[in-house]
């Protein structure tokens, strides 16, 4: 070997040195440098919904947290109710009008039926006339209807006078009203004047005058 050979071999580092200076600091492959420790990639962001978004909790502050805005669906559920619960209310209404209106109805029905019943036993009570028995009498005593018929007493040659039956000599006329009393026996109460519009009957059935409304006459075979 040379000289000259050794010299431009001393001469070959120098150039490698230059050679190494490039940007960065690194070396080419296989200059022998290190390389730069391992840095693991960063852990993946967990995602995050948005407000109301599934798997998200949130933790609800009394006075912060602001109530969840209703959706359109619940907006219109929600209209449904109040507008069925005031359909409702005006039904209620209605039928509560329309009752009121059928007790009016018939509170004043009654009452008109109550009056018209009214009026018309009060009519009846008014018109119709009283039962009277007559009992035919001489001096106070009770004797036999016939003595008090005027065909009887025409018959046994007897008259009529100033509401008195005359036969042989003995005068009969009518007792009104009072208890019933038995032939022989003396009457008490009653009247011996005959009762304006009153059914006078004897007790064997003899009709002495009809009563009713609008009648006043009478029979001519009682005293008056």
């Amino acid at each position: 070997m040379t000289e000259n050979d050794n010299t431009g071999n001393a001469a070959s580092p120098d150039k490698g040195e230059a050679g190494s200076g490039a940007p960065g600091g690194q070396g080419s492959p296989g200059s022998g440098a290190t390389p730069p420790p391992y840095v693991p990639p960063p852990a993946p962001t967990p995602h995050k919904s948005g407000p109301g978004g599934r798997g998200q909790v949130r933790q609800q502050e009394a006075g912060q947290t602001k109530p969840r805005p209703p959706t359109l669906a619940e907006q219109r559920a929600r209209a449904a109710a109040i507008e069925e619960q005031r359909e409702q209310q005006l039904a209620l209404e209605a039928e509560e009008e329309r009752r009121r209106k059928l007790r009016k109805r018939l509170l004043v029905g009654g009452g008109v039926a109550v009056g018209v019943v009214g009026v018309v036993a009060i009519w009846y009570a008014v018109s119709s006339p009283d039962d009277v028995e007559a009992q035919c009498t001489r001096d106070d005593v009770v004797v036999e209807d016939q003595y008090c018929d005027e065909n009887y007493a025409r018959s046994h040659g007897g008259y009529v006078s100033g509401g008195f039956i005359y036969i042989g000599g003995s005068s009969y006329r009518y007792h009104y009203g009072g208890p019933s009393t038995p032939v022989g026996s003396k009457v008490s109460g009653g009247t011996y004047t005959m009762p304006k519009g009153a059914n006078i009957s004897t007790k064997s059935g003899t009709v002495v005058q009809r009563g009713g409304f609008g009648v006043s006459g009478g029979s001519k075979s009682g005293g008056s």
